[in-house]
């Protein structure tokens, strides 16, 4: 079971750190098997300012930038170094983001060091979001908005400082199979409160096309078959919070109809599927759609 820390902080009210949160989960008998702190990964990156990019006098496809860091966030002393480039989009004024030397760079496996490029130096990179792993997009490095706030951790601008955590859930702890179900323990034993959900009941205004009926045989696997007929459906891309959010834990955005079901399975531990209405037939719940989640 996977889930991230503010996933988490949408149903419990604590101020408890990730170190307590970890071991309080472990004691209860969720066993720990990953964290994933970005922080750890990426704190380092931070944004930049190119001051200047020019043509590399020794090679077609390189530039030397000047960039403005600030080594020690955005409210100590700037420093500036020398990169050099390969990105097309690298130019003068530009914000992005930079790692200094002694950085590890997750998405080469490289750790950085003051270098020398057909003769000139060049010390730290700026990155593309294929090196800090965030996608596979290099064609160039990553391109700011002009009141990106210099010196900031890339992670917290970006909303990426959210640490993941997957535990082993047992046979006996079903109920931990959801992020709702992980707080209320947590809540139980005393490290925060369970926020109140209020959910608004709404009727329906039409008999279902759609008649369900469970085959004797199939009773063991699936006692009881639930669902529900909404019309007026278009489908597309899911909204940019519910993608990061599932992503955030190793799933892959499918679509609207599809990310809906997978949230609410992972929240409220509540396996749903969805079906188009049109290309269900018969109403006997048999074989696949009884094992559907």
């Amino acid at each position: 079971m996977k889930f991230t820390l503010s996933w988490l902080k949408e149903h419990l009210e604590t101020e408890a750190t990730l170190d307590e949160i970890v071991e309080t989960l472990t004691d209860l008998g969720l066993e720990v098997e990953e964290v994933d702190d970005p922080a750890a990964r990426l704190g380092a990156f931070r944004i930049a300012r190119v001051i200047e990019a020019v043509q590399h006098p020794d090679a077609d496809r390189l530039r030397v930038c000047r960039v403005e860091t600030w080594p020690d966030g955005p409210d100590g002393p700037s420093q500036t170094v020398q990169v050099v480039c390969g990105a097309p989009n690298a130019r003068t004024g530009m914000r992005g983001v930079f790692a200094p030397v002694g950085t590890h760079i997750p998405g080469t496996g490289v750790d950085l060091k003051p270098g020398v490029i057909r003769g000139q130096a060049s010390n730290g990179m700026m990155c593309s979001e294929r090196e800090l792993e965030l996608s596979e997009d290099h064609d160039g490095i990553i391109e700011l908005p002009a009141d990106a706030p210099l010196g900031t951790s890339y992670i917290d601008y970006a909303g990426l400082n959210d640490p993941m955590i997957y535990i082993k859930i047992t046979p006996n702890r079903p109920d931990a199979l959801g992020v709702r179900g992980i707080a209320r323990d947590l809540a139980a034993r005393g490290l925060g409160t369970l926020k109140t959900r209020a959910f608004e009941a709404i009727p329906g205004d039409f008999d279902s096309p759609i008649k369900v009926t469970i085959d004797a045989d199939t009773l063991d696997g699936c006692p009881l078959f639930a669902g529900r007929v909404i019309k007026g459906v278009k489908n597309g891309p899911s909204p940019q919070w519910l993608q990061d959010q599932l992503r955030a834990i190793g799933l892959r955005p499918i679509s609207a109809l599809v990310d809906i079901t997978n949230y609410f399975t992972f929240d409220q531990n509540r396996p749903l599927h969805v079906f188009d209405a049109d290309k269900v037939a018969g109403d006997r719940v048999q074989g696949d759609l009884a094992g559907a989640e």
